[in-house]
């Protein structure tokens, strides 16, 4: 299925990383919002369960190894075109997950990658709603409990 102008929905999964007090972020290097910076993730394939689907794409794209620990949060990210017409189309699960092993580096469609400190985010051209997503994962991280589908990101 095409990922531009989709017929349909495509779900995806995000993997957000602690190490400490600071978070991975990759920059990524393909549309949508290519160059800017978010947390790993992708596309969830045919007959992969999710939490293989993040397994997979925090290995391809910066080389981790990760535990799933829990949802953090589903999203809906519909960007639309200059005319109105839906060019992306995801419904996106976001995992807290625990940092296991290997040290970051950029593959697959990765322009760069860094444990970057939460104080440091607003220095970072981040993809909408990153930043709320990451402290919200921080704060259950931390013990707090939030509802899991938020349509107001």
């Amino acid at each position: 299925m095409n990922r531009r102008y989709p017929q349909k929905p495509l779900v995806g999964v995000g993997a957000i990383i602690f190490r400490d007090d600071a978070v991975l972020l990759i920059q990524r290097g393909r549309e949508p919002s290519y160059g800017k910076w978010s947390i790993p993730g992708g596309a969830v394939e045919l007959g992969e369960t999710l939490q293989e689907a993040v397994f997979r794409e925090v290995s391809e794209e910066v080389g981790l190894e990760v535990r799933v620990k829990d949802l953090v949060v589903a999203l809906d990210r519909v960007i639309l075109d200059q005319n109105g017409g839906i060019e992306y189309h995801y419904v996106l699960l976001d995992f807290l997950c625990e940092w296991t092993g290997g040290e970051p580096f950029p593959a697959s469609d990765v322009l760069s990658c860094a444990f970057v400190p939460l104080d440091e985010l607003p220095l970072y051209r981040l993809t909408d709603g990153t930043e709320q997503v990451i402290r919200r994962a921080f704060s259950q991280r931390k013990g707090s409990l939030f509802p899991i589908y938020d349509p107001s990101y």
